[in-house]
């Protein structure tokens, strides 16, 4: 059951991103926000131009979660002044409760040791208690509260949580 990590390089593979975030998105947060909320971070955010923008011109990396070929979820992550900012994580309804999560969390921590980077760290809302839980259980803790105006009269009412990631020291 081990997952492939397909680092988001080309036209395709952008496109792949945006129609699961598309899915996902639509699948999902409908309990959280609303449906017009959805659709406008989806065209802000996640929409094909907006994650090639974030590409080439942000330092975002994105990469496909693949199980047997077919793509299950993807991810987006920076690096941010010493650490690693998990901007975006999803994994399909119908691949959720596989231990997926696990694998992707631990592919990060092995970045984040790769990078020498002192923590990971994300943005929650905070009424998506199923993802805070996963988090928390994963070693994460919540440090601040957030509310992000993102315009069109829309607000994120986010967690940022972080796990500290064991830094190797320098050898003497």
């Amino acid at each position: 059951m081990s997952l492939m990590f397909q680092h988001v390089n080309t036209a395709e593979e952008i496109a792949e991103v945006a129609r699961l975030a598309a899915d996902i998105w639509r699948e999902y947060y409908v309990s959280l926000i609303t449906l017009e909320q959805i659709d406008y971070m989806i065209g802000k955010f996640q929409a094909v131009p907006a994650i090639s923008d974030q590409i080439d011109h942000q330092g975002y990396e994105y990469y496909l979660i693949q199980h047997d070929g077919s793509s299950v979820g993807y991810m987006s992550a920076k690096e941010e002044e010493g650490k690693l900012f998990l901007s975006k994580f999803y994994i399909g309804k119908e691949h959720r409760g596989r231990n997926y999560a696990s694998q992707a969390l631990a592919f990060l921590e092995q970045l984040c040791k790769d990078r020498n980077l002192s923590h990971i760290w994300l943005t929650v809302n905070r009424h998506n208690e199923s993802s805070i839980a996963i988090y928390e259980k994963k070693g994460f803790r919540t440090v601040r509260e957030q509310i992000a105006d993102i315009g069109n009269g829309f607000v994120m009412d986010d967690f940022i949580m972080e796990k500290e990631m064991q830094v190797s020291e320098p050898l003497n």
